[in-house]
């Protein structure tokens, strides 16, 4: 019922006649008030044709004033401080026309007295009625008392909580707020930002029922990937709405709000607690620096560049061979607003000669080294070129850093490296080696490698095609039911690879640590869930056998006892194999036979088997 009153009350709002008419009556109350508090509320045959005439031509003069200044095409529900002062001043002028009627008709005689509390009562009143439309609007916007609005849980009564509570009581929204659900045993029962907070995350279900919620705003930037699941997992039964506030890293200091919501994704329940860094130190190696990065236009590449531009070097050269990725990485510096110089190459890192004269023109200081070719099955068909960009590349990059004076090169390997089957893993594990051999050819340059596995959102990754395929109505096709392998986000990755740069003496194999590693059927399965579909019933899964090339299970390390913990727990050290000094021309008169691709993959796989790491 009291909805109900409320949007008709709203509804008048919008009227600008209806408002007229309502400024009519109410001055005219007032104008009544006026006589009554100055004699006797039950005026007398003196005054009476005084106020009879008072109450019909004052508020005419004011109304006429208003709907001249337009006041009646105002949307009070919304009005600011220009509207109110745009209705005080027609007020003050229908107030003054009165007068001027008054004073040359000389037809309406009101005591002084009266007439000042008419003034003051016809502001009060007209002005209170807007106040209260605005009220009403909040209200309704605050309570969620639309006809479709849904009862909402916030999941989270910390700050981000509050500010989100907030931001839809002042704007309004389709959701109407029953409660927090808070883990703090402090705040259960207190009101946070005029909401209650119900209880903790074990009742999380029970409250959902209770209180016939059907949306779930999960208020927790800094949650981690397994408590997301749980949230997700709790309410998967009940029918209900997950919706999420971003990582820190992506609201990137921007306001806790409405429109930072979004709906539940995979990186989400990948989340990992926030990485410690030494933020000192990686500026102090980077600053200042002229900085190559090849393969920048990759997922990995463009995201190093992104995160060196705020530790503000001199120059940032991104290197690639693709054009168009190259544009992108460009427009993306500047969508974050990077003041820091970028000059693009086009270049393929195995062309010594063109490598060459980068290296002289620019004489880069760091070199972050992603370049590489990294799909698998492709890599197999294709394993001359494999072995070209991934081994070749790497050593003319290495090679030329070292003699041009560069400070250190730090190259982006995986876990495909470790007992490869694959032809890109071997490759990969012959640039590690490779690099080993740089170290021992350039001391005065540290050389140092970086190992981790899949990262989420990369171009080629499993999780676009899962998407594409659920979108079609399946099938989703994995490789293998009991197939696993290692994620990270991409931001998270780099992040590590910038400490693992400042960290670096040189020689040094670094293993990021990748937690758990995930279930590819698993995955598939959630990904459904995460688009409101039901796994096996609404998308099928189908599993098509491994690839040429795959391995059910990836690793990070030959042999885990033989790793040593370093000064930040996200990052393993093992030492890089001792040099081969033949191997780089190995690399080379491989290249140039005339072998077949069964041929180049036994022999690949020959150079890449030497001394564990």
């Amino acid at each position: 019922m009291k909805e109900k009153i409320l949007y008709c009350w709203l509804k008048c709002a919008a009227r600008g006649k209806r408002v007229a008419l309502l400024d009519f009556c109410l001055m005219g109350v007032a104008v009544y008030l006026g006589f009554a508090l100055r004699l006797t509320l039950l005026v007398g045959p003196r005054f009476m044709n005084a106020l009879a005439l008072t109450a019909l031509v004052w508020p005419a003069c004011v109304v006429a004033a208003m709907w001249g200044m337009r006041v009646y095409r105002v949307y009070w529900p919304q009005a600011s401080v220009e509207e109110y002062t745009r209705m005080t001043t027609a007020y003050i002028l229908g107030c003054a026309l009165f007068i001027c009627v008054n004073f040359f008709s000389a037809a309406i005689v009101v005591p002084r007295t009266s007439f000042a509390i008419t003034l003051f009562g016809g502001l009060v009143f007209t002005g209170t009625a807007r106040v209260s439309w605005r009220l009403a609007e909040f209200y309704v916007s605050s309570a969620g008392t639309g006809p479709r609005a849904r009862n909402t849980i916030i999941i989270g009564a910390g700050e981000a909580g509050a500010y989100l509570a907030r931001d839809l009581r002042r704007r309004g929204s389709a959701f109407r707020l029953v409660g927090f659900i808070d883990s703090d045993p402090m705040k259960k029962g207190k009101i946070i930002a005029g909401v209650p907070v119900l209880g903790g995350d074990e009742e999380i279900a029970r409250f959902f029922r209770e209180y016939e919620a059907r949306v779930a705003l999960i208020a927790i930037p800094s949650a981690g990937g397994e408590r997301i699941r749980r949230y997700l997992d709790a309410l998967s039964a009940l029918n209900v709405e997950v919706r999420v506030l971003p990582s820190p890293r992506e609201l990137a200091g921007g306001a806790i709000e409405f429109g930072s919501l979004r709906s539940v994704e995979l990186q989400d329940l990948l989340r990992r607690e926030p990485i410690r860094l030494d933020e000192a130190g990686i500026y102090s190696v980077v600053s200042g620096k002229k900085i190559l990065v090849t393969g920048a236009g990759g997922s990995i590449g463009s995201e190093i560049c992104a995160q060196l531009a705020g530790h503000r070097p001199a120059e940032l050269l991104a290197l690639g061979h693709g054009e168009h990725s190259i544009y992108n990485l460009l427009q993306r510096l500047d969508d974050i607003g990077s003041a820091v110089p970028c000059r693009p190459i086009i270049a393929d890192i195995a062309d010594e000669t063109t490598m060459e004269r980068v290296f002289a023109e620019h004489r880069p200081e760091i070199v972050f080294h992603a370049g590489a070719h990294k799909h698998v099955p492709l890599m197999e068909e294709n394993p001359r070129e494999a072995l070209r960009v991934n081994a070749l590349g790497t050593w003319t990059v290495a090679d030329l850093a070292g003699a041009r004076g560069a400070e250190r090169v730090i190259m982006i390997s995986t876990d495909k490296a470790v007992r490869p089957s694959s032809v890109m893993g071997a490759t990969k594990r012959i640039a590690e080696r490779l690099l080993r051999r740089a170290q021992s050819d350039h001391p005065d340059t540290r050389y140092i490698a970086v190992r981790f596995g899949n990262v989420l959102g990369s171009r080629g990754s499993v999780v676009p095609l899962f998407e594409k395929q659920i979108m079609a109505g399946g099938p989703v096709t994995v490789t293998h039911p009991d197939m696993r392998r290692y994620f990270m986000l991409i931001p998270e990755a780099v992040n590590l690879v910038l400490q693992a740069a400042a960290m670096g003496r040189g020689g040094e194999l670094y293993v990021l640590d990748m937690g758990k590693p995930v279930n590819i059927a698993g995955m598939a399965e959630t990904l459904i869930k995460l688009h409101g579909r039901e796994p096996h019933a609404d998308v099928k899964i189908e599993y098509i056998g491994l690839r040429k090339g795959e391995k059910l299970f990836e690793e990070l390390f030959y042999d885990p006892l033989q790793v040593e913990g370093t000064g930040h727990e996200k990052i393993f050290l093992s030492k890089l194999d001792e040099e081969n000094s033949h191997l780089a021309d190995d690399v080379k008169n491989l290249l140039k036979l005339n072998a077949s691709a069964d041929d180049l993959r036994k022999n690949i796989f020959s150079l890449a088997r030497e001394p564990r790491d």
